[in-house]
Protein backbone atom coordinates (compact mmCIF):
# COMPACT_ATOMS: atom_id res chain seq x y z
CA UNK A 1 0.00 0.00 0.00
CA UNK A 2 1.07 3.40 -0.82
CA UNK A 3 -0.94 5.24 1.45
CA UNK A 4 -1.79 5.54 5.38
CA UNK A 5 -4.17 3.79 6.24
CA UNK A 6 -4.76 5.75 9.46
CA UNK A 7 -4.87 9.45 7.96
CA UNK A 8 -7.28 7.71 5.33
CA UNK A 9 -9.62 6.52 7.82
CA UNK A 10 -9.65 10.50 9.96
CA UNK A 11 -10.10 11.82 6.36
CA UNK A 12 -13.35 9.36 5.75
CA UNK A 13 -14.40 9.77 9.43
CA UNK A 14 -14.70 13.35 8.18
CA UNK A 15 -16.44 13.26 5.12
CA UNK A 16 -18.96 11.36 6.74
CA UNK A 17 -19.69 13.48 9.10
CA UNK A 18 -19.50 16.36 6.63
CA UNK A 19 -22.34 14.38 4.54
CA UNK A 20 -24.42 13.56 7.50
CA UNK A 21 -24.11 9.70 7.65
CA UNK A 22 -23.52 9.09 10.90
CA UNK A 23 -27.07 10.60 12.18
CA UNK A 24 -28.12 10.19 15.79
CA UNK A 25 -24.66 7.87 16.00
CA UNK A 26 -22.89 10.03 14.86
CA UNK A 27 -21.49 11.60 19.14
CA UNK A 28 -21.20 7.41 19.99
CA UNK A 29 -18.82 6.93 17.05
CA UNK A 30 -16.81 9.72 17.68
CA UNK A 31 -16.26 8.89 21.13
CA UNK A 32 -15.42 5.05 20.18
CA UNK A 33 -12.96 6.41 17.42
CA UNK A 34 -11.58 8.45 20.34
CA UNK A 35 -10.83 5.72 22.37
CA UNK A 36 -9.56 3.62 19.69
CA UNK A 37 -7.22 5.99 18.17
CA UNK A 38 -5.76 6.82 21.74
CA UNK A 39 -5.68 3.62 23.67
CA UNK A 40 -3.89 0.13 22.71
CA UNK A 41 -5.21 -3.13 23.84
CA UNK A 42 -7.92 -4.18 25.49
CA UNK A 43 -9.90 -0.96 25.70
CA UNK A 44 -9.08 -0.26 22.07
CA UNK A 45 -10.27 -3.50 21.12
CA UNK A 46 -13.50 -2.78 22.81
CA UNK A 47 -13.97 0.27 20.90
CA UNK A 48 -13.03 -1.34 17.21
CA UNK A 49 -15.79 -3.92 18.16
CA UNK A 50 -18.23 -0.89 19.31
CA UNK A 51 -17.31 0.62 15.80
CA UNK A 52 -18.10 -2.01 13.97
CA UNK A 53 -21.16 -2.65 15.65
CA UNK A 54 -22.13 0.91 14.69
CA UNK A 55 -20.93 0.96 11.54
CA UNK A 56 -23.29 -2.54 10.82
CA UNK A 57 -25.82 0.02 11.46
CA UNK A 58 -25.27 2.08 8.62
CA UNK A 59 -24.14 0.32 5.73
CA UNK A 60 -25.44 2.95 3.36
CA UNK A 61 -23.31 5.25 4.88
CA UNK A 62 -20.08 5.23 2.13
CA UNK A 63 -17.30 7.18 4.09
CA UNK A 64 -18.21 5.41 7.34
CA UNK A 65 -17.88 2.25 5.73
CA UNK A 66 -14.42 2.96 3.98
CA UNK A 67 -13.28 4.31 7.56
CA UNK A 68 -14.25 0.75 9.34
CA UNK A 69 -12.17 -0.80 6.52
CA UNK A 70 -9.17 1.57 7.04
CA UNK A 71 -9.29 0.56 10.95
CA UNK A 72 -9.39 -2.45 10.72
CA UNK A 73 -6.10 -2.51 9.10
CA UNK A 74 -5.11 -0.97 12.07
CA UNK A 75 -6.38 -3.03 14.02
CA UNK A 76 -4.55 -6.22 11.97
CA UNK A 77 -1.22 -4.30 12.84
CA UNK A 78 -2.02 -4.11 16.31
CA UNK A 79 -2.51 -7.75 16.55
CA UNK A 80 -2.27 -9.87 13.04
CA UNK A 81 -5.25 -12.07 13.86
CA UNK A 82 -6.56 -14.19 10.72
CA UNK A 83 -10.08 -13.08 12.06
CA UNK A 84 -9.32 -9.23 11.45
CA UNK A 85 -7.56 -10.24 7.86
CA UNK A 86 -10.48 -12.10 7.34
CA UNK A 87 -13.51 -9.42 8.32
CA UNK A 88 -11.32 -6.81 6.85
CA UNK A 89 -11.86 -8.63 3.35
CA UNK A 90 -15.44 -8.81 4.13
CA UNK A 91 -15.90 -4.97 4.61
CA UNK A 92 -13.98 -4.43 1.45
CA UNK A 93 -15.89 -7.28 -0.74
CA UNK A 94 -19.35 -5.54 0.64
CA UNK A 95 -18.10 -2.25 0.20
CA UNK A 96 -17.36 -2.79 -3.54
CA UNK A 97 -20.24 -4.73 -4.10
CA UNK A 98 -22.28 -1.86 -2.76
CA UNK A 99 -20.21 1.66 -3.64
CA UNK A 100 -17.52 0.41 -6.20
CA UNK A 101 -19.42 1.62 -9.65
CA UNK A 102 -19.93 5.05 -7.65
CA UNK A 103 -16.02 5.37 -6.93
CA UNK A 104 -14.47 3.59 -10.28
CA UNK A 105 -11.23 5.11 -10.87
CA UNK A 106 -10.94 7.41 -7.55
CA UNK A 107 -7.95 7.57 -5.04
CA UNK A 108 -10.68 5.72 -2.94
CA UNK A 109 -11.26 2.85 -5.11
CA UNK A 110 -7.28 2.15 -5.60
CA UNK A 111 -6.78 2.19 -1.76
CA UNK A 112 -9.60 0.05 -1.27
CA UNK A 113 -8.70 -2.76 -3.94
CA UNK A 114 -4.68 -2.24 -2.03
CA UNK A 115 -5.93 -2.82 1.09
CA UNK A 116 -8.05 -5.90 -0.08
CA UNK A 117 -5.69 -6.72 -1.35
CA UNK A 118 -2.97 -6.58 1.55
CA UNK A 119 -5.64 -8.50 3.70
CA UNK A 120 -5.94 -11.43 1.25
CA UNK A 121 -1.90 -11.08 1.54
CA UNK A 122 -2.44 -11.99 4.82
CA UNK A 123 -4.96 -14.82 4.69
CA UNK A 124 -2.66 -16.37 2.30
CA UNK A 125 -4.83 -15.52 -0.65
CA UNK A 126 -3.13 -15.20 -3.92
CA UNK A 127 -4.65 -13.21 -6.34
CA UNK A 128 -4.95 -15.00 -10.17
CA UNK A 129 -2.31 -13.53 -12.56
CA UNK A 130 -3.21 -10.57 -14.16
CA UNK A 131 -1.27 -11.34 -17.61
CA UNK A 132 -2.97 -14.88 -18.65
CA UNK A 133 -0.14 -16.09 -20.49
CA UNK A 134 1.98 -16.50 -17.43
CA UNK A 135 0.12 -19.63 -16.65
CA UNK A 136 0.52 -21.14 -20.04
CA UNK A 137 4.71 -19.97 -19.99
CA UNK A 138 5.01 -21.39 -16.86
CA UNK A 139 6.43 -24.68 -15.96
CA UNK A 140 4.47 -27.85 -15.57
CA UNK A 141 6.83 -30.19 -13.56
CA UNK A 142 9.13 -32.49 -14.10
CA UNK A 143 12.43 -32.13 -15.46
Amino acid sequence: MNFDPAIAAHQALHHAEEQGELGNLQSDIFEAEEIFSTNQGQEAKRAFDTLQQLGAQLPQAQHLQEFLIYITWQQVTEGPLARYFQHGLELCDRFLDRFGKEIENTTTHRQILAIRESFQGGLGIEEEHAIPEFDEDAFQGGD
